[in-house]
Protein backbone atom coordinates (compact mmCIF):
# COMPACT_ATOMS: atom_id res chain seq x y z
CA UNK A 1 0.00 0.00 0.00
CA UNK A 2 1.41 3.09 -0.94
CA UNK A 3 2.17 5.84 1.80
CA UNK A 4 -0.19 8.38 2.67
CA UNK A 5 1.15 11.93 1.61
CA UNK A 6 0.89 14.72 4.16
CA UNK A 7 2.05 17.79 2.38
CA UNK A 8 3.76 19.20 -0.57
CA UNK A 9 6.35 21.72 0.02
CA UNK A 10 7.16 24.44 -2.29
CA UNK A 11 10.17 26.67 -1.23
CA UNK A 12 11.86 29.22 -3.42
CA UNK A 13 15.74 28.11 -4.09
CA UNK A 14 16.23 30.92 -6.83
CA UNK A 15 15.17 34.40 -7.67
CA UNK A 16 16.92 36.26 -10.85
CA UNK A 17 15.96 39.38 -9.99
CA UNK A 18 12.93 41.15 -7.96
CA UNK A 19 10.17 39.02 -8.00
CA UNK A 20 7.07 41.81 -8.29
CA UNK A 21 5.13 39.40 -5.46
CA UNK A 22 7.72 39.82 -3.42
CA UNK A 23 9.04 35.74 -3.17
CA UNK A 24 12.19 35.32 -1.90
CA UNK A 25 14.52 32.92 -1.32
CA UNK A 26 13.72 30.31 1.44
CA UNK A 27 10.23 31.50 1.02
CA UNK A 28 7.69 27.82 1.79
CA UNK A 29 3.98 27.49 1.21
CA UNK A 30 2.57 24.51 2.13
CA UNK A 31 -0.10 22.08 0.12
CA UNK A 32 -2.33 19.92 1.95
CA UNK A 33 -5.55 18.48 1.15
CA UNK A 34 -7.03 21.13 2.92
CA UNK A 35 -5.68 23.61 1.19
CA UNK A 36 -2.54 26.37 0.70
CA UNK A 37 -0.82 27.68 3.88
CA UNK A 38 1.69 30.47 2.61
CA UNK A 39 1.92 33.32 0.23
CA UNK A 40 2.44 32.52 -3.55
CA UNK A 41 1.35 34.67 -6.22
CA UNK A 42 -1.48 33.02 -8.81
CA UNK A 43 0.72 32.50 -11.84
CA UNK A 44 3.44 30.34 -9.97
CA UNK A 45 0.47 28.67 -8.44
CA UNK A 46 -1.49 28.00 -11.18
CA UNK A 47 1.27 26.44 -13.48
CA UNK A 48 2.67 24.11 -10.46
CA UNK A 49 -0.61 22.90 -9.45
CA UNK A 50 -0.49 20.06 -12.21
CA UNK A 51 3.04 18.95 -10.63
CA UNK A 52 1.37 19.33 -6.39
CA UNK A 53 -1.48 17.42 -7.64
CA UNK A 54 0.59 13.79 -8.87
CA UNK A 55 2.78 14.45 -6.15
CA UNK A 56 -0.18 14.59 -3.98
CA UNK A 57 -1.41 11.04 -5.18
CA UNK A 58 2.24 9.63 -5.17
CA UNK A 59 2.74 10.23 -8.75
CA UNK A 60 6.49 8.93 -9.93
CA UNK A 61 8.61 11.15 -12.16
CA UNK A 62 11.19 8.93 -14.02
CA UNK A 63 13.67 12.06 -14.53
CA UNK A 64 13.62 13.15 -10.72
CA UNK A 65 17.20 11.94 -9.04
CA UNK A 66 14.59 11.84 -5.81
CA UNK A 67 11.55 10.70 -6.37
CA UNK A 68 9.78 13.05 -3.71
CA UNK A 69 11.77 16.39 -4.66
CA UNK A 70 11.17 17.89 -8.22
CA UNK A 71 12.01 21.64 -9.10
CA UNK A 72 9.48 23.97 -10.74
CA UNK A 73 10.17 27.71 -12.37
CA UNK A 74 7.92 30.29 -12.30
CA UNK A 75 6.11 31.39 -15.81
CA UNK A 76 7.48 35.05 -15.25
CA UNK A 77 10.42 35.00 -18.28
CA UNK A 78 11.68 38.08 -16.87
CA UNK A 79 11.92 37.45 -12.91
CA UNK A 80 12.21 33.74 -12.64
CA UNK A 81 11.76 32.46 -9.51
CA UNK A 82 12.49 28.75 -9.05
CA UNK A 83 10.74 26.45 -6.61
CA UNK A 84 11.64 23.22 -4.83
CA UNK A 85 8.61 20.88 -4.08
CA UNK A 86 9.10 18.38 -1.67
CA UNK A 87 6.56 16.06 -1.07
CA UNK A 88 6.29 14.77 2.84
CA UNK A 89 4.38 11.31 3.96
CA UNK A 90 2.69 10.87 7.27
CA UNK A 91 3.93 8.68 10.01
Amino acid sequence: MAKKVKEVRAKVISVKSTCGHGHKVGDVVRFTEGGVDGHICIHAMYSMLPKIFAMMFNASFPWAKDPDVLTHPCPDADTPVVFELTRDYEN
